[in-house]
């Protein structure tokens, strides 16, 4: 009853279950390697404080979508009929929320015992924290990624929300489900991913914790060898005020900048003298601003310096390494990072991921991929989607 797919998730069958920032982001990673994803939306939009048309929300592309309004006892209905032929179902609610929908995960094992059954939060499912608000760089401050980012003397820079919402959470759930998919091959039975960004920043933290455990990484913040503290892991101004990134912690790569910049060789032994490092770094942006940053680029691109221009997410793509890897792809007009990871026999797609669908249009044609004739029917008659035929 579902569509054809490729990819090596092809069969696979998730339910997503309308939210913003880490949950459409596992749905998302799961679409793009071959899983058939169908999206349930709410009635009214969220309001997310970011007006944009459809096709610039990239996060949901390469899945159908439906939108109903959940306080209606037949949309739970229909919802537990889908979740009865899912693999798995994303939500990315507060703790309850989906329980007082009366599809929590006691209803929705109990008609697919097994389904997996996915939950992203801030805090996680419990905890003091658990029924709190919060965003990305509240997870990031109290796992202590956030007070370690920034540079010296200065308070912490919080970062885009890649570490929390699409690392720690979006990632981390997305891991879980395919985890808790291989042990269901094993045992038959699904259960509940409760994936909290704080779980995942920790987790990702993890060399970190270990470092400082050892007493070889500063509390300070921009005083270590790659948070900015170390002035051959940085990055510079050029002359045009665009930036440069250097990062040879290796001695023999340093020596490599060094030549390249046609600094003195003696310099290296600065390299482990964290006395000579002010001097350094004061040597280094004096070497960089002599150059515009495309000069520099053309003179140390795809040498061992450790090199790379910093650029914009508009001059990204046009990097002459992305485009020949095609690690941008363009959909409807938009251009977009492709699919990743990449498998070398269980390939995604040939062809550029859909465009993220239009809000309530061809409802009753996507549950036509999930639903038997007859429950299609019933969903038709309940008036669910007015104006719609199957």
């Amino acid at each position: 009853m579902h569509g054809a797919n490729t990819g090596a998730l092809a069969g696979l069958t998730v339910i997503e279950l309308e939210g913003i920032g880490p949950a459409p982001m596992a749905a998302m990673l799961l679409a793009d390697l071959g899983a058939t994803v169908l999206r349930i939306q709410r009635r009214d939009p969220v309001e997310q404080g970011i007006q944009r048309e459809l096709r610039y929300n990239l996060l949901l592309r390469n899945r159908t979508s439906i939108e109903l309004d959940l306080k209606q006892p037949e949309a739970v209905s229909l919802v537990l009929d889908l979740v009865e032929n899912a693999d798995a179902l994303i939500e990315g609610f507060r703790p309850g929320v989906m329980e007082r929908l009366g599809l929590g995960p006691g209803p929705c094992l109990a008609r697919n015992p097994r389904l997996v059954y996915g939950r992203v939060t801030g805090w996680g499912q419990d905890g003091p924290l658990a029924q709190s608000a919060g965003h990305d760089i509240n997870y990031l401050a109290i796992t202590g990624a956030l007070g370690a980012i920034g540079r010296q003397g200065q308070p912490p820079a919080p970062p885009l929300a890649l570490l929390g919402d699409f690392a720690g959470g979006g990632l981390y759930l997305a891991l879980g489900i395919l985890a808790a998919l291989i042990e269901r091959a094993r045992s038959g039975r699904g259960q509940v991913v409760d994936a909290a960004m704080v779980d995942g920043v920790a987790s990702l933290s993890t060399a970190f914790f270990g470092l400082a455990a050892a007493g070889v990484w500063q509390p300070e913040r921009g005083a270590n060898l790659i948070d900015s503290g170390a002035p051959f892991y940085d990055v510079y101004a050029c002359r045009d005020g665009r930036y440069v990134s250097v990062g040879p912690l290796e001695s023999r790569f340093f020596r490599k900048l060094l030549a390249l910049l046609e600094l003195p060789e003696d310099l290296a032994g600065w390299q482990a003298d964290r006395k000579r490092w002010p001097d350094l770094r004061a040597r280094l942006a004096q070497a960089f601003s002599s150059r515009p940053r495309d000069e520099w680029s053309a003179r140390l691109d795809g040498t061992d310096a450790c090199f790379a221009p910093v650029l914009s997410f508009e001059e990204a793509p046009g990097h002459a390494h992305l485009r020949a890897r095609g690690t941008f792809i363009e959909v409807a007009g938009v251009t977009q990072p492709a699919p990743a990871p990449r498998l070398s026999r269980s390939a995604a797609p040939p062809t550029a991921p859909p465009a993220p669908p239009l809000r309530g249009v061809h409802a009753l044609a996507a549950l036509g991929r999930w639903l038997s004739p007859s429950t299609l029917e019933r969903v038709q008659a309940q008036g669910l989607f007015p104006g719609e035929t199957a």
